[in-house]
């Protein structure tokens, strides 16, 4: 259940698309881009990389969780980590294959995964990025990346975490949401219809 039943295919690309022009404003917990533009990068230089499109689709609405109360579900809790990963997951679901719900789902995961097996990939993270981490648990431990390993799309989850980390720069400009509007519609019809 997304808690928003009233969504359907021809209506959740819509629906994202109110949120980025109504909040996507809002700023980024202490990072130096607001919401939307850090989305609206991270997609923009998968885009720029010929990356496939449930890459650039996954990587813009990777945080779309973070508006959890748009979504009539999880409540807002600002002395831990928000689990927008979970919400974020559980709204796209429906309407998206499972490789851009786990590069949503996994994102933050995929932070712990890298700080534990790429030791130079700490070195990358803002200092936002850092406190995060702490809030989420910190690096894996050794079972944890075992576990997380056997994920499928492991390869696609990092690329997004990638990206996710190179989404935060003050001097770059995007297209909006609507560029990729039509790109997200077409993951949604091809998703519904191998549904």
């Amino acid at each position: 259940m997304t808690g928003r039943p009233d969504l359907t295919r021809d209506t959740i690309v819509a629906f994202l698309a109110d949120i980025f022009d109504r909040r996507g404003g809002e700023e980024y917990l202490g990072e130096p881009v607001t919401m939307a533009e850090h989305m609206l990068q991270g997609a923009t230089i998968a885009e720029q990389n010929g990356l496939p499109e449930d890459i650039i689709v996954a990587t813009l609405l990777h945080d779309i969780g973070h508006f959890t109360s748009e979504f009539g579900t999880f409540s807002m809790d600002d002395t831990e980590d928000r689990f927008h990963e979970d919400a974020g997951a559980q709204v796209l679901a429906p309407f998206f294959p499972g490789v851009v719900t786990d590069c949503v789902l996994y994102h933050v995961a995929a932070k712990r995964y890298l700080c534990a097996t790429k030791p130079e990939y700490f070195k990358r993270l803002s200092e936002a990025s850092i406190h995060s981490l702490n809030l989420q648990g910190g690096p894996m431990s050794a079972e944890e990346v075992a576990a997380f390993e056997q994920n499928p799309n492991l390869e696609k989850i990092i690329q997004v975490r990638y990206l996710d980390e190179a989404g935060k720069r003050d001097d770059m400009e995007t297209p909006d949401f609507h560029h990729f509007a039509p790109m997200v519609q077409r993951i949604v019809d091809q998703h519904m219809r191998a549904a």
